[in-house]
């Protein structure tokens, strides 16, 4: 595959602290790559030195000739009077204009009375008339639609006026333009945010299917999972190489801090021995010997302690017994302007239990929190606590704490006496110490103020957590010591959240809010998905069974999917993308063993391991082919 962007030996300090230090990477052709790192780590000041809006003070990166490279635009200025539609159409730009060349090639070839000169002529438009194909140029209209229903426009959006979009929206077209465009590169930085689950789980499909090459930035360990197929560690300024998507990260990972921490061990243990038999050797007839030793102890090149990134404790107060019914909700309902955001919603929250709360933006969950916490008022319906019951709430615009106090202060409920140092203590278990405790809330990173809010709730002693996007602003590190933290609290919990990781690590039930209605599900996100999956077979299965009874015969000359042959034995287009994970995570492993001095020693074993990656990439070859089969024909 060939190189699209080279990383070498990136610098960058601030304030004397090396922020990215001798940074070195490539990326290649198709290859789907995740920057991943705890917060602070670098991550954006690498994403600035590549998009050229920050230079780094040693070191070089390259784009390979020709290719085209696209971000997202921070700031996007839109004219007064385009509408989203409008700027859409801008990201295709390049098609238009090749049909507009292909237009006038097509008008002059109307004219043209030399054979050489129209043989030229037709030469040139068939290689157009094939580019603009491959791009999809003549089904634009359709691949704009696609593009903008995915990420969560509907029709009535597309008229209306770019400026007057919200943050969230205007990042989401800017993401559609950029999806459009195609470029053979594209740097993502957290595209899932402004996404519902539905818009996120279509933007991965959409970067599976895709052949472009993209590094990704996301704190999103179910899209890291699906998405990518080998892994960049940032950390300590320094980058370290894994194949994989993220779980494959995570097992690779152990395994090296494990071979890291046995050698590193080791070493220090032959130094100690060394050390001692110079100290008690330094006078005496083992003088020698003991000065031979000192300058052995100094040609010892030294092994670094194992680079691993720590969790931070994060721990909540022992909850209380409640009655066996914590929460009680019958027949519940609510409407705005007319508009029913839901309705006769019936469930209970049993002591102990977890359950998350999911659905698209606007189906009206944030409503139905607002409605439990006594902010708002349902139309109808009750909503009951238990006996015994102590609610805590995180709200995921983080109100509760005061911006204007120190960390320390802020952390502390009001009707909650505690000293200076419990106040400490509180915040470090949450990864807060140091002068970190003494700065002011609007100082700190999303991140800290979001782990302040998290260790004020913890504060609280409730025995009933109502959580509202807690992992907002947090590292994946910092939401693996959450979802401990979460799972060893002998409380209830209610989460809304639209982190599938969080969601399936976390949750004994599920609330799903739906257009059409709400319902409760005993499992976790893969057990929803696994339902909608079985819902959405068993819908198509009647379908065809319908088509079968009622349709009149098809004219065989009429190329029908149901007339047509599967090359292909039936499979499902999950497993199949689940197969091309596998080999592709397979290829990257295989490359990655390639370009490890210590094999490319030893023939036979360089044979044997391109013999295996002619044998994936002929499979994968095959699986995509498969998969379009499946893609076409399956529903």
């Amino acid at each position: 595959m060939s190189l699209l962007l080279s990383v070498s030996n990136v610098q960058k300090t601030y304030a004397e602290e090396p922020v990215l230090d001798d940074v070195s990477f490539e990326i290649r052709q198709q290859e789907r790559v995740a920057l991943i790192g705890p917060n602070g780590a670098g991550k954006t000041t690498l994403l600035k030195i590549l998009m050229g809006q920050l230079d780094p003070d040693q070191g070089e990166v390259e784009f390979a000739k020709g290719i085209k490279f696209g971000f997202l635009a921070q700031r996007p200025e839109f004219d007064s009077s385009q509408t989203v539609w409008q700027v859409a159409e801008q990201a295709i730009a390049e098609i238009k204009a090749m049909q507009g060349e292909a237009e006038l090639i097509s008008a002059e070839m109307a004219h043209a009375a030399d054979p050489t000169q129209l043989d030229l002529l037709a030469k040139k438009f068939d290689l157009l008339h094939t580019k603009i194909e491959q791009r999809g140029g003549f089904h634009l209209d359709y691949k704009i639609e696609r593009v903008l229903h995915g990420l969560g426009f509907q029709d009535a959006d597309f008229a209306r006026p770019a400026r007057l979009l919200s943050g969230g929206e205007t990042n989401r077209l800017m993401l559609g333009m950029l999806l459009l465009e195609e470029p053979d590169l594209m740097l993502l930085d957290e595209p899932s945010n402004h996404l519902d689950i539905e818009a996120t789980e279509w933007l991965e499909d959409f970067l599976l299917r895709s052949r472009q090459a993209f590094l990704l930035v996301s704190h999103d360990r179910y899209f890291l999972d699906r998405a990518v197929t080998r892994t960049l560690e940032l950390v300590n300024g320094t980058i370290e190489d894994y194949p994989g998507n993220f779980s494959k990260y995570q097992t690779l990972k152990a395994e090296r801090l494990l071979v890291q921490q046995r050698t590193f061990e080791k070493q220090q243990t032959e130094i100690a021995k060394i050390e001692d038999f110079i100290r008690r050797n330094h006078y005496g007839q083992k003088a020698t010997q003991a000065e031979d030793r000192r300058k052995k102890l100094d040609r010892i090149e030294r092994v670094a302690l194992p680079r691993s990134i720590s969790l931070p404790p994060m721990r909540f107060a022992a909850a209380s017994r409640t009655g066996d019914i914590v929460l009680r909700v019958e027949n519940l309902a609510k409407s705005f302007d007319t508009k029913p955001l839901f309705r006769d919603v019936s469930f209970q929250i049993e002591r102990g239990q977890r359950w998350g709360v999911l659905g698209p933006n606007g189906c009206g969950k944030s409503t139905f929190l607002n409605c439990l916490m006594g902010n708002l008022q349902p139309d109808s319906g009750t909503l009951a606590l238990g006996t015994g019951v102590r609610m805590g709430y995180f709200d995921q615009k983080l109100q509760s704490v005061d911006e204007t106090k120190p960390a320390y202060e802020a952390v502390r409920p009001a009707h909650k006496e505690m000293i200076d140092r419990e106040r400490r203590d509180l915040l470090a278990l949450f990864g807060l110490t140091g002068d970190l405790a003494l700065q002011t809330v609007s100082s700190l990173s999303g991140g800290e103020r979001n782990r302040v809010a998290l260790a004020r709730l913890a504060a609280h002693d409730a025995n009933f957590l109502v959580l509202d996007e807690p992992t907002n602003h947090l590292d994946l590190w910092s939401r693996e010591a959450l979802e401990r933290a979460l799972k060893a609290f002998e409380g209830t919990l209610l989460v809304v959240s639209h982190d599938r990781f969080f969601l399936n690590q976390i949750c004994t039930h599920l609330l799903v809010f739906r257009p059409e209605r709400v319902m409760a599900i005993e499992g976790n996100f893969d057990t929803y998905r696994q339902l909608e999956q079985l819902k959405l077979q068993q819908e198509r299965e009647i379908e065809q069974a319908a088509k079968a009874n009622v349709a009149p015969k098809q004219n065989s000359a009429e190329n029908s999917k149901s007339s047509r042959k599967r090359k292909y034995r039936y499979r499902k287009v999950a497993e199949i993308e689940a197969e091309i994970s596998t080999r592709e995570t397979d290829i990257e492993r295989l490359h990655f063993e390639l370009a490890n001095p210590e094999v490319l020693r030893q023939g036979s074993l360089v044979s044997s391991l391109k013999e295996q990656l002619a044998e994936h990439q002929t499979a994968l070859e095959q699986l995509y082919d498969h998969w379009q089969e499946a893609m076409e024909l399956n529903s």
